[in-house]
């Protein structure tokens, strides 16, 4: 494949045979990657915090993909419990999961707390999908060449892992705890690479980003933002579909290594067609990963078994 290709859905290979577990899959991001991935063929769990909205989703992709295998999981990646739950009920049905997507999210919400006392943004965007990843692994591992792709944000360069913890007593701002917790996506995609490289694994961890996709996610941005925002959206702003297809290409493409990061090309990468990008140094940090690590262990009470 050239280096000038520009990569689209079209160039999914066949997915038959494969496993896919996609969180947030009743809409935007999640949504349609999970319909192009069961039109090319995957076993798709769709794992939805709302059931009925997630047989809404399964119907709208059964009604575009006719022959489309599909199944439904609870999942709120608020709740420990849940995630625990979830991760048992697919071991008991599936032998082995060879794609995990690491896609479901909060942005900008309210101040709050988890009924596992942690703050709302790190628990959803981080801390669920870490103890997910870490509860499902002897299922990827079981699968050849099998991917774990965890969905990062632009904004990752703005976060900071607090010193004393990313659920230390401090003055909430939203936009600093969303930056924070897309940093630890970021940063736990990369440990993660790094510690499966070290056991000999074949199971790829590797992360993407969707620049500015026309999602849900927006819901809680500010009223005063909500007011300006669409005499900025057409400069920046891409459909959901179009938003997907960093996280669908690092999930697909055979030509992806672990480790690697993909998001828009175009300028500020918010939008444009899917390839490689940087990340920001601190997210390459190594002490820094195994802090976050070991804290998610604590805060999750999931020990990776490599």
């Amino acid at each position: 494949m050239g280096a000038q290709h520009r990569w689209t859905a079209a160039d999914v290979p066949d997915q038959t045979g494969r496993t896919a577990v996609v969180t947030g899959a009743n809409s935007g991001i999640g949504f349609h990657t999970a319909r192009t991935l069961a039109l090319h063929g995957a076993h798709v769990v769709l794992a939805v915090r709302d059931m009925e909205r997630g047989a809404f989703a399964a119907a709208r992709i059964r009604a575009a993909v006719p022959a489309a295998r599909l199944t439904l999981q609870r999942l709120d990646l608020a709740s420990l419990t849940s995630v625990r739950d979830a991760a048992k009920e697919l071991r008991d049905r599936f032998d082995r999961v060879d794609l995990l997507v690491n896609n479901a999210g909060v942005m900008w919400t309210d101040e709050g707390r988890t009924a596992d006392g942690h703050e709302t943004q790190f628990a959803v965007n981080h801390l669920g999908h870490f103890a997910l990843t870490g509860l499902l692994l002897d299922a990827l591992r079981a699968a050849p060449g099998a991917r774990v792709v965890t969905i990062s944000s632009y904004l990752h360069r703005l976060g900071r892992i607090a010193p004393d913890g990313p659920d230390s007593p401090r003055r909430y701002s939203r936009f600093r705890a969303y930056n924070q917790s897309k940093l630890a996506n970021l940063m736990f995609a990369l440990e993660l690479h790094r510690r499966l490289g070290d056991t000999g694994a074949d199971t790829l961890s590797v992360a993407a980003h969707p620049g500015l996709a026309d999602t849900g996610l927006g819901r809680h941005i500010p009223s005063a933002l909500r007011r300006i925002g669409p005499l900025f959206a057409p400069l920046f702003l891409q459909p959901a579909e179009r938003g997907m297809l960093p996280g669908l290409r690092a999930a697909t493409d055979p030509a992806v290594r672990g480790g690697e990061y993909y998001g828009p090309l175009g300028l500020t990468e918010t939008k444009g067609h899917p390839g490689l990008v940087h990340t920001a140094r601190r997210a390459r940090d190594p002490e820094s990963a195994r802090r976050l690590w070991a804290a998610s262990e604590r805060a999750t009470g999931t020990v990776y078994s490599f």
